[in-house]
């Protein structure tokens, strides 16, 4: 562990430090914003325990790149991307599904942050961020089973022992009688269900009051997307006669103000796209059945198209904050 803090961050530290700003930045207003119009008061606790911690990370960043002279990104900020006293569009029961997903995700990124990083400074920062996301994902689910909202994945049968494949039929999955679903492969369809019907209520609610009717637009085709992949998972789900989660109200209001500017509304849809994409990739490596990968492949592909058209959104309108990168020495190289 590299112990001396005047040693130059190095791209991956830099890489973890500047996503975590943005995604920090980000979530301030969209916390904020979920203070302001929670209803119930047992989830009023865990969200101003969210904002709390998303505002010392902000400190904590700020400083770091500060000593670093490093410029600061520019992020999210409550004058730009907040409008604090719009009705209120998502339910309580959103809120406290987000902060499940959102901890569960964090809890990942935070992981691996710390795997990167060398420096001591930086190693104990994520390793900070990682027992205070560890400790939240905790109250949210305990909050989640109180209330009897948390979806639980599928109970299946203990064996009565051990046993090994035998077959090489194990691994089709088109063509004649498909075994039934592993443990993991039902955990990858059920987790990815569960991701995309909380990025539909998402899609639907920010489709709602996007000001620019493109980006209106391309939320409602996020949407589509996203309620066909359900479909396939729920299929599979159910040929395998077992239960598709399933929430408990629509997650949004009919509000047509906008809380957040179309900037972070499109910011949190791609990096809702990337992660998809990323967990699809995952159930890829953990399914055994040819279906299951062959059904995942094409949905990263189609998703693939859709994020980029994300992007696209982004740069057009000047929206994309460009992250740390390398030196172009070819073009160095034509400025002697």
């Amino acid at each position: 562990m590299g112990t001396e803090k005047d040693a130059r961050l190095t791209s991956a530290e830099l890489s973890q430090l500047w996503a975590t700003y943005q995604n920090d930045s980000g979530s301030l207003c969209i916390l904020k914003y979920f203070l302001k119009t929670v209803e119930d008061a047992e989830i009023r606790p865990i969200l101003e325990h969210a904002l709390q911690l998303s505002q010392a990370h902000i400190q904590i960043l700020t400083d770091i790149f500060t000593k670093e002279n490093y410029p600061l990104p520019k992020g999210f900020s409550e004058d730009q991307d907040l409008n604090i006293n719009a009705p209120r569009l998502f339910t309580d029961n959103y809120m406290l599904q987000f902060l499940s997903q959102m901890s569960n995700i964090s809890l990942s990124a935070y992981s691996v942050s710390k795997s990167l990083a060398v420096r001591s400074d930086i190693d104990q920062f994520f390793g900070q961020c990682l027992t205070e996301v560890n400790q939240m994902n905790t109250m949210v689910k305990e909050i989640l089973l109180e209330k009897g909202l948390y979806i639980r994945s599928p109970y299946i049968p203990y064996p009565q022992n051990i046993d090994f494949v035998k077959k090489q039929n194990f691994l089709t999955g088109w063509f004649g009688r498909r075994r039934p679903l592993l443990s993991m492969e039902i955990t990858n369809l059920y987790a990815n269900f569960q991701r995309n019907d909380l990025g539909v209520a998402t899609l639907i609610g920010f489709s709602q009051v996007a000001k620019s009717q493109k980006i209106g637009q391309f939320f409602v085709r996020g949407k589509e997307i996203a309620s066909k992949h359900n479909e396939i998972f729920d299929s599979i789900l159910r040929e395998n006669d077992l239960p598709v989660p399933m929430a408990s109200d629509t997650y949004v209001t009919e509000s047509k103000v906008s809380p957040f500017s179309d900037r972070l509304m499109t910011f949190v849809v791609t990096s809702l796209i990337a992660l998809g994409m990323g967990y699809y990739g995952t159930s890829i490596s953990t399914s055994l059945r040819r279906d299951l990968t062959v059904h995942y492949d094409r949905l990263i592909h189609e998703i693939l198209k859709y994020s980029e058209d994300g992007a696209n959104i982004l740069i057009d309108n000047g929206w994309m904050e460009e992250p740390p990168r390398a030196s172009d020495r070819d073009e160095l190289a034509k400025k002697k």
